[in-house]
């Protein structure tokens, strides 16, 4: 791309497109923007929050950004129609409780449809950059680098690190695209400390093992810190690691997710989520990915081959068995695991035997099986040495 007098470069990175979901690594920020076209359909875009990564020694930054384009179905509809019917009946709702706020705030995100071929542009500074066109399925992805000086001049300082804003830049000639959505990127130098956490049941209360419980915390009730790790992580990003959230929680609340975050005092950090779709199983109902959580785990690991890490968990899915593979593949990387003991759907033996796997692969200081989050109090200690 050459960039118009005056202005600085930017260098394309790839700019290869997702052609699969699963392969998306980074998500969720802000929420949609939209806006209706005259032919009547409304195209919404919205930015996963994603990371950029120090490249060379000259102090260059390769930023990614990804996200994905749909639009609402219409109401009424008969996939509309079909949701509300099984949620109604999996929950045992009364009308009442589907006319909910709260209820048709979350619902709303997982009722759209997709959009292929839309351009994605955006605008940094006084630097426009083509991020890609949407797939088969809507996602986008791309990569491109920048020079230190452009990120000084617009970076901004946070409580957990500096961020570089961005915006799209809608085509005047493309009325169907929404108001300009706006996303951010968090610039993480190639050295430190960070922290790998699930969401669900380590920060978050949603007692996956009980798939009805789940289904209530996600689409009817407001969501609830497990208080004791707010504390934990904020005294832990005051000390400056930095925070990658990777769950098995469906992209389409990221948003939601990172206003949770912000309104209950987490750390912001990059979010590494699940696809979902409307038509699997259930309304809620979660579909196998190429990309595992071990792979989201492993590709962080790699773009920060100099950073180590903490990585927190819980023993009601496969966390256990998930980072001590991670912990065999990078010793070097992994600085600590936790897991938290939660209820599970899985027999108690095969939880016991996915916490003794990671008792194999570290020294015993380095991991903890804790209930509350004081339990972790010499745990960075340990990381650090």
């Amino acid at each position: 791309m050459t960039p118009p007098t005056g202005q600085r470069p930017i260098h394309a990175a790839g700019n290869n497109l997702v052609l699969d979901c699963s392969e998306i690594a980074l998500q969720g920020l802000h929420p949609p923007s939209a806006r209706s076209s005259p032919g009547g359909i409304t195209v919404m875009i919205a930015f996963f929050p994603t990371y950029a990564r120090r490249i060379n020694p000259t102090g260059g930054w390769r930023i990614t950004i990804s996200g994905m384009v749909s639009h609402p179905l219409p109401d009424p509809s008969r996939r509309r129609r079909v949701a509300r019917a099984v949620v109604k009946r999996l929950l045992k709702l009364d009308d009442a409780q589907l006319e909910s706020a709260i209820f048709r705030a979350r619902s709303e995100l997982f009722l759209f449809q997709r959009v292929a071929g839309q351009p994605v542009r955006i605008r940094i500074g006084d630097q426009t950059v083509a991020v890609g066109i949407s797939d088969r399925v809507g996602h986008f992805t791309g990569s491109f680098d920048l020079d230190e000086a452009v990120v000084a001049e617009h970076a901004s300082p946070t409580p957990c690190g500096r961020r570089l804003a961005f915006a799209a830049v809608a085509d005047p000639e493309d009325l169907s695209l929404g108001e300009p959505a706006e996303g951010q990127v968090h610039l993480l130098d190639g050295e430190g400390l960070s922290v790998i956490s699930d969401i669900d049941d380590t920060v978050k209360v949603t007692n996956v093992a009980d798939r009805r419980e789940l289904l209530a915390n996600t689409l009817l009730r407001e969501f609830t810190a497990i208080p004791d790790m707010v504390d934990l992580y904020r005294t832990w990003s005051d000390q400056g690691l930095a925070f990658h959230y990777v769950s098995a929680s469906p992209w389409q609340l990221s948003a939601t997710l990172r206003h949770f975050f912000l309104t209950a005092g987490l750390p912001d950090g990059s979010m590494h989520l699940k696809l979902f779709r409307l038509k699997d199983s259930t309304p809620l109902g979660r579909i196998r990915s190429k990309r595992s959580k071990r792979a989201a785990i492993v590709q962080i690991l790699d773009h920060f081959p100099r950073r180590r890490f903490i990585l927190v968990g819980d023993s009601g899915e496969r966390d256990p068995e998930v980072y001590a593979a991670v912990a065999r593949q990078r010793p070097q990387q992994v600085a600590a695991v936790a897991i938290r003991r939660v209820p599970s759907r899985q027999p108690p033996l095969k939880v016991e035997a996915g916490l003794q796997k990671l008792t194999r692969v570290l020294p015993a200081e380095q991991v903890r099986v804790f209930q509350t989050a004081p339990e972790l109090a010499e745990l960075l200690a340990a990381a650090q040495q």
